[in-house]
């Protein structure tokens, strides 16, 4: 590793520092971390020579299986401060050919969300049981394994009468919170804590907060990214129309719904315009709390117009750069520069090499902000 930036490697049923052996075999990692429309994952290459007791673990975690669980931290020490990059299970392993008798071994996992999408109970009723509420039941599951929830309920988060409707689990644990969270625009992710635990956020897309310091392009010894590049596409940004029905006549009156909320606020001052208008025509038969949230949910799902991606050297940078937070740009001219919203960010470490790949979006040219904090 670099100079300053240690890697650290646990694994086990029960996480626990891997021997040296196998820290020693470890040519590369990468680790992918989005912000709640997929699941997060890593990839571990290690060499495999003939008498190594990483083929010990080929058997136990994919040969096998008599091991249920193979659990994976990597944890990443700089400047003295240890975080979590991942806090993952083990779903693949394979080995693939080598030069002068060393192959070698790919171990590919995801995060703890795959353990929720291993067991369905098709059917489960949650009887008088608001949406958040559900979501905690079957988070509650996952404690042992340090899965702590962080549940926001939303504006439509109202129990249903048991004489009227029991809502009934569809699908796995994973594939069930996902989709009451697209119901009402929020998202769903883990997040690595301290060693050992994880965040399951399930709320609100949340672009508000201090913002991480500047990603600076094209301004000689400042600049700290290899590569930035954006992208403004108009077609991108919808905005959706909701019908709410009259009480009387039963006449729908359509009400546009903008995409900016108190957790959501313009990071931009020039958006598309006009953007595409998209009529939500089952919200008619909706109840007005349920109409409102499907017409929030598809304007947060379609609001941002301007996207970036780039890659850093986190020696450079100075620290890591965080997925699901904000962060400013420099250097990209007048349009593009400002605070952005990190989707995702895929680390891509080696002996020698940390880098980092990621991607920026949000909902307008010309940033709302003057400045940003390097």
């Amino acid at each position: 590793m670099l100079s300053g930036v240690q890697l650290s490697l646990r694994i086990g049923p029960v996480p626990i520092a891997a021997p040296r052996e196998v820290t020693d075999a470890l040519i590369s990692v990468k680790v992918m971390d989005g912000s709640g429309g997929t699941q997060s994952g890593f990839e571990m290459v290690f060499e495999l020579p003939l008498r190594s007791p990483l083929r010990t673990l080929f058997l136990l975690t994919g040969g096998t299986g008599s091991l249920p669980l193979m659990r994976v931290v990597l944890i990443v020490t700089m400047s003295g401060i240890a975080q979590s990059i991942v806090d993952g299970v083990v779903t693949n392993v394979e080995t693939q050919p080598g030069e002068g008798g060393v192959s070698r071994l790919v171990v590919k996992g995801k995060d703890l969300s795959a353990l929720m999408d291993i067991i369905e109970i098709p059917g489960l009723p949650f009887p008088a049981m608001p949406p958040s509420a559900r979501v905690l039941l079957i988070l509650a599951k996952y404690a042992v394994l340090g899965v702590i929830p962080m549940v926001i309920p939303s504006l439509a988060d109202i129990p249903p009468l048991p004489i009227q409707q029991i809502p009934a689990q569809r699908g796995s644990d994973y594939a069930y919170v996902k989709k009451l969270a697209e119901r009402v625009g929020y998202v769903f992710y883990l997040e690595p804590g301290s060693p050992g635990t994880s965040k399951a956020y399930w709320g609100p897309e949340i672009r508000v907060g201090a913002p991480q310091p500047a990603l600076t392009t094209s301004m000689d010894a400042q600049t700290n990214v290899e590569q930035l590049s954006f992208n403004f596409d108009k077609e991108k940004k919808k905005l959706p129309i909701v019908f709410f029905q009259e009480a009387v006549s039963k006449a729908p009156i359509p009400v546009p719904i903008p995409d900016v909320t108190p957790l959501n606020p313009p990071l931009g001052v020039v958006p598309p315009l006009p953007p595409t208008i998209v009529k939500l025509d089952d919200t008619a038969h909706m109840s007005a709390p349920d109409a409102l949230m499907a017409g929030l949910a598809y304007a947060g799902q379609n609001s941002d117009s301007v996207f970036g991606t780039g890659k850093l050297d986190v020696a450079r940078y100075g620290r890591l750069l965080k997925s699901r937070r904000l962060v400013g740009v420099r250097g990209a001219g007048l349009p593009f520069n400002g605070l952005y919203y990190v989707k995702s960010v895929t680390h891509e470490i080696e002996r020698g090499s940390y880098k980092q790949s990621f991607s920026l979006a949000r909902n307008a040219l010309i940033s709302t902000f003057p400045t940003v904090p390097t």
